[in-house]
């Protein structure tokens, strides 16, 4: 069978980089190795919120790594604080992992949104599911995250079945939370995620 080769969507000046020739490499030979592959355009914008789902399983966080050093881009995400000791906080820092109490009393939106406005280039992922269980619906701080600081949500799909990482168009959060939900909803269903019977 021949091999396919990776075909990886360019990168925007806007977005924030990392890695090298180097590191590109390695993530598209993994990519190639393991099957994956990437569909969509990358948005060429300086700040945006990307919600990857389904999250039914620890592998989707190896899947987001590799893509995101493949395409080279800068990626932060949240994460439980209890993961972030040493010596695992340093590599998951490392990955762009910012720690939040998720039990304090602090607002989490709103700190995010202060994140926002104090690094003029950030692409930060969450899980509109906040959880590899199976919820009643999704929970709806990354609209807030994202209405707050004044930027797009980016929808990404990852479809385990079809082995492909599907990037969707951008919206900007309107007025109308429920209607924006739904819209984004739309790129996503249960038969894409690793465990079906979670999402």
């Amino acid at each position: 069978m021949p091999i396919v080769p990776v075909t990886v969507p360019p990168l925007g000046d806007a977005v924030a980089r990392r890695g090298n020739a180097l590191t590109r490499a390695l993530a598209t030979t993994a990519m190639r190795l393991t099957g994956w592959r990437i569909e969509g355009t990358f948005p060429n914008v300086p700040q945006f919120v990307v919600i990857v789902a389904p999250h039914t399983s620890n592998w989707d966080f190896f899947v987001g790594v590799m893509v995101m050093f493949a395409i080279g881009f800068r990626g932060t995400f949240l994460g439980k604080h209890t993961l972030f000791r040493w010596p695992v906080s340093v590599v998951m820092r490392w990955l762009g992992g910012v720690p939040v109490d998720r039990s304090s009393s602090h607002n989490v939106v709103q700190q995010t949104i202060d994140y926002f406005e104090s690094r003029p280039q950030l692409l930060l992922a969450l899980s509109p599911e906040g959880t590899r269980k199976k919820l009643p619906a999704w929970r709806t701080g990354f609209w807030y995250v994202a209405k707050g600081a004044g930027v797009p949500i980016v929808p990404a799909a990852f479809d385990y079945p079809a082995k492909r990482v599907r990037i969707f168009s951008p919206i900007q959060p309107g007025e109308d939370i429920a209607a924006d939900i739904a819209k984004l909803q739309t790129h996503f269903n249960a038969q894409m995620a690793r465990h079906p019977e979670r999402y």
